[in-house]
């Protein structure tokens, strides 16, 4: 740095301030030290700049599993939005189980970190006590269980909904539903089932539970078994519901293996918009859950907490719900 400020003809001080973006400086300055930087080749040390700042630059991403496509495309909008506001995002694996994202929360490697934005999926409303962490933290998923806690979740029930109305404009009675859920909490599975159902009841249509089919861990393997169940069991369907989009492709799979066709005999609708669902053959029917506004919303309450401009948690934390959208494409006709 001393080299710097001795080519361009300043003080180290004011290279200082010119690397750490304080706007106080002077166009002309900014220039002459800049040009120096460039022609010395100079590379900041930026972790003696975070150790002088007492932070880090990095925040921390806890999901239950990056080998599911949401999460996968969650995590990437998540460090996309995490650069736009200059941290790295550190990503931790939970599988979603109690036991390691308790871990998670009280890891040494939180040092390491100035927040974490969490989505679990094993924790229950006893655990809440747990949050309550001396570092800033914000919630995804369908559990807020902290009211303190700022928590950003996606319209489960009401993406759900404007499926179910979607097939039934399409004059679709016999719906089937792949995936379920763990009934001790909320949960993403819970929620569209419910919103699901609310649909159809209002339309005076009362769901068989012989056309749901059991899939507790969401995969295409997994919505291809459970679509075998409901066939095998003899009823009739004229369309699918995959609780998400990987049940969806995997049902869509055994549909073809049955000879029946998407979407002339039975239509396939999912949820979450993977990128897959696009290239699928049909392409898939879907609730795009705004999953950029969720990674931008989550960021920036996490660095807002950070700068003080938000409390990092207290008596009235942040409940924030995305906005979704439904996709028609060519699997629901």
């Amino acid at each position: 740095m001393r080299d710097v400020a001795r080519l361009a003809g300043v003080s180290v001080k004011t290279v200082s301030n010119v690397v750490n973006d304080f706007p106080h400086v002077k166009g002309t300055t900014r220039d002459r030290v800049l040009a120096a930087i460039a022609e010395l080749g100079y590379q900041m040390n930026f972790s003696a700049r975070n150790l002088s700042r007492g932070t880090t630059g990095m925040i921390a991403l806890a999901v239950p599993e990056l080998s599911l496509p949401y999460f996968a495309e969650l995590s990437d909008a998540v460090i996309a939005a995490a650069a736009d506001r200059g941290y790295t995002v550190l990503i931790e694996q939970t599988g979603g189980v109690r036991e390691r994202e308790l871990e998670v929360l009280a890891s040494e490697r939180r040092r390491m970190t100035d927040g974490l934005i969490f989505s679990p999926i094993g924790l229950r409303p006893a655990d809440a006590a747990r949050l309550e962490v001396d570092y800033p933290i914000v919630l995804l998923g369908e559990r807020a269980l902290h009211g303190s806690v700022h928590h950003v979740a996606m319209a489960n029930a009401a993406g759900a909904r404007a499926v179910a109305e979607h097939l039934l404009e399409r004059g679709r009675r016999r719906i089937a539903i792949i995936g379920s859920f763990d009934e001790r909490g909320p949960s993403a599975g819970s929620l569209r089932t419910r919103g699901f159902l609310a649909a159809l009841e209002d339309a005076g249509i009362r769901h068989d539970p012989a056309r749901t089919g059991e899939a507790l861990r969401w995969s295409r393997t997994t919505g291809a078994a459970a679509m075998r169940q409901v066939l095998d069991r003899g009823v009739g369907i004229d369309a699918v519901f995959g609780l998400n989009d990987v049940l969806a492709l995997g049902a869509m799979r055994v549909l073809h293996e049955r000879g029946l066709r998407v979407p002339e005999d039975v239509a396939v609708a999912g949820f979450d918009d993977i990128e897959d669902g696009c290239f699928a053959r049909p392409s898939l029917t879907t609730v795009q859950p705004g999953r950029a506004e969720i990674a931008r919303t989550a960021v920036d309450l996490l660095v807002e907490g950070l700068a003080g401009e938000v409390p990092a948690a207290g008596p009235g934390g942040e409940e924030r719900v995305a906005e979704f959208a439904l996709l028609v494409r060519e699997s629901s006709g």
